[in-house]
């Protein structure tokens, strides 16, 4: 039985075939009740809600559709001006809890959980006017344990949220959101407020809070740690069960004495040298292993907890010049993607749109794409882990170099790495791109540390994948040198990267957008070249927008189709690149350079522009 959104089912299905609509996809309970849809709304650009009182609980003569941010068309406002602050309302009922698999009403243990997906930029959250917390960092979730402040003998509950994202502030971690009134150049509209999924789940007194999986695929293991919300009384036990499509391949039972448990669970048929990599993940190959993780505790400790994950069994590494997926060269096929929709902006319009996202990149020849400028939706992740398609995580940038940015990128980016460790599709970090946040880098000793820790950290959080130090140039330490080359010659690109003395020239001094491509000596680790952003090519039949651009233009479908098949002609033909990116996926407001429209309606058919990615007679 499939979990329908925010339903209920009798028995915990398996993660890796869940319908993509639960918001945290490797780590899933059978019950839980979605939020999302008609809330009160209200702007206070004169800051004085808070002061007011506005969180008593209030009906706001507005109403928005969570979780599409106020500035677009799908939340009900669109309106794209100046609001730093802005509130929401929503009446939790009695329904709403028992959905969610709390026994509230008669009195039942158990605690009752308030989830955020993602706020946009800080806020503050309030249930029938009680303070229950607040958060800083547009892109990352967040909860609250709500059981406590929800009164049994109320039938109904005012949850408010008041958000606060100043569309001035350039030390947020704001990525390509603009901070003027009308999209220009690069940047599109602001998504601010709620913009991911608002849901309640009921768990009991001792629970899984999170838990990350680490593959060892040498080892024939994977590492499992799961965080407790509490420390167990004595007795308790952490049972894991791993299933690979029919196949069990085990249990393991393991005391717990804190609220962490570390362990490492034994896969013995990867251990089988003829036959392990018919259970590997990749693009071509994605498979993935399920997982019921059960909290036991002792009788006197409340209710077992059980949750359904799942994880893939692959590496990520480099060497010898080469990327590496399961120590074997594999050239990166990527696409760049920014995840932004002209009706609801960085909100996905509905679930379904983001496997149908995933499934339009591979239909279109790649092999990867490189979410661009954005923490995704973990949905979108669980689609690229089923589907099969290799991700490059980046953080939204911030725009300044101060005190204040670099706290939020280090807490922010941490907290994505969290959130994201154990999903098999992502294969590369990018904690910084093109030197945003970090323009003077060249000649500032300060923002060189501080690039340097961001890499020290992204590698001290996760040692199992390669990090990119400072994507497209002015690299320091870094596991690849990316170049962005928006050269619209393929004649010229076949000169500039034909062969490692070509790239290496490149490399030692001022790369195509006249930035020095490294800024020190780093040790040779076999670190592969690739060019992270090329293309942008625009097209755009129909329109007669003056505004919109791209890197060159095209003036007929067949000029399109030349110029796509001489850039791609021309990439492949190097003997150096380990991996290739083309900007961009979708149009985007403006940038009119996209293989698809801004809905998604291909410029050229599909097989033809598979057949020019690929360089295979129809794609195949």
């Amino acid at each position: 039985m499939s979990i329908n959104h925010g339903g209920t089912v009798a028995a915990l299905d398996r993660a890796s075939r869940q319908d993509g609509s639960y918001p945290r996809p490797q780590l899933k309970r059978s019950r839980w009740r979605d939020l999302c849809g008609t809330w009160g709304f209200a702007f206070d650009d004169a800051d004085e809600g808070r002061d007011a009182g506005w969180f008593d609980g209030r009906a706001f003569e507005r109403s928005i559709t969570v979780p599409f941010p106020p500035e677009s068309v799908a939340s009900g406002i669109g309106d794209t001006g100046f609001h730093r602050v802005i509130w929401y309302q929503r009446i939790i009922t009695g329904a709403d809890v028992s959905a969610a698999g709390h026994p509230l009403s008669s009195g039942g243990g158990g605690r009752l959980l308030l989830h955020f997906g993602a706020v946009d930029y800080r806020c503050e959250v309030w249930l029938d006017g009680r303070l229950l917390g607040g958060h800083e960092g547009g892109h990352t979730p967040f909860t609250f344990d709500i059981t406590t402040a929800l009164d049994p003998a109320r039938e109904a509950h005012a949850l408010v949220v008041r958000a606060e994202d100043d569309p001035f502030d350039v030390s947020q971690p704001r990525g390509k959101q603009d901070w003027q009134r009308h999209p220009h150049a690069v940047w599109y509209h602001r998504t601010s407020g709620i913009w991911q999924p608002a849901w309640l789940e009921a768990v009991p007194t001792t629970s899984v809070r999170s838990l990350a999986w680490a593959p060892d695929v040498s080892a024939a293991e994977v590492a499992l740690s799961v965080q407790l919300s509490r420390t167990p009384a004595p007795g308790a036990v952490l049972s894991v069960d791993v299933d690979f499509g029919e196949e069990s391949h085990g249990r393991i039972d393991v005391p717990v004495h804190s609220d962490r448990v570390e362990t490492r669970v034994r896969l013995p048929r990867l251990a089988n040298g003829q036959g392990y990599e018919q259970y590997l993940w990749s693009p071509e190959h994605p498979r993935l292993f399920d997982a019921t993780v059960t909290l036991q505790p002792a009788p006197s400790d409340g209710e077992a907890d059980t949750v359904a994950s799942y994880f893939g069994m692959r590496s990520a590494s480099i060497g010898g010049g080469r990327f590496l997926l399961n120590d074997r060269p594999y050239p990166v096929r990527a696409v760049l993607s920014q995840g932004y929709w002209p009706a609801s902006h960085l909100a996905a319009p509905s679930a379904d749109a983001l496997r149908a996202e995933a499934q339009l990149i591979k239909d279109l020849g790649f092999n990867a794409a490189r979410v661009h400028q954005k923490i995704e939706d973990p949905r979108f992740l669980f689609w690229a882990d089923r589907l099969g398609l290799l991700l490059w995580g980046e953080t939204p940038s911030a725009f300044e170099f101060s005190t204040t940015a670099v706290t939020r990128m280090m807490r922010e980016w941490s907290e994505a790495i969290e959130r994201d460790l154990s999903h098999p599709s992502i294969v590369t970090w990018v904690p910084l791109n093109e030197s945003w946040g970090v323009q003077h880098i060249a000649h500032e000793p300060r923002v060189q540390a501080y690039s340097r820790a961001i890499f020290e950290l992204t590698k001290a959080l996760d040692p199992s994948r390669p990090v990119v130090s400072n994507d497209g140039w002015e690299h320091l330490d870094t596991d690849i040198f990316s170049i962005h080359d928006y050269e619209a010659s393929g004649d010229v690109l076949r000169e500039r990267y034909a062969d490692a003395a070509a790239t290496s020239r490149l490399l030692e001094g001022f790369g195509p957008a006249g930035r020095r491509m490294r800024l020190a000596e780093v040790a040779d680790r076999g670190q592969p070249v690739m060019l992270t952003e090329f293309g942008g090519v625009q097209y755009s039949p129909g329109q007669a927008d003056a505004a919109a651009w791209g890197y060159s233009r095209a003036s007929s479908a067949d000029d399109f189709e030349r110029r796509l098949r001489s850039l791609f002609d021309a990439v492949r033909a190097s003997t150096s690149l380990a991996g290739i990116c083309y900007t961009q996926l979708t149009d985007t407001l403006q940038e009119a350079n996209g293989l698809v429209d801004e809905e998604r309606r291909p410029k050229l058919p599909v097989e033809r522009i598979r057949a020019i990615v690929t360089g295979l007679p129809h794609g195949r």
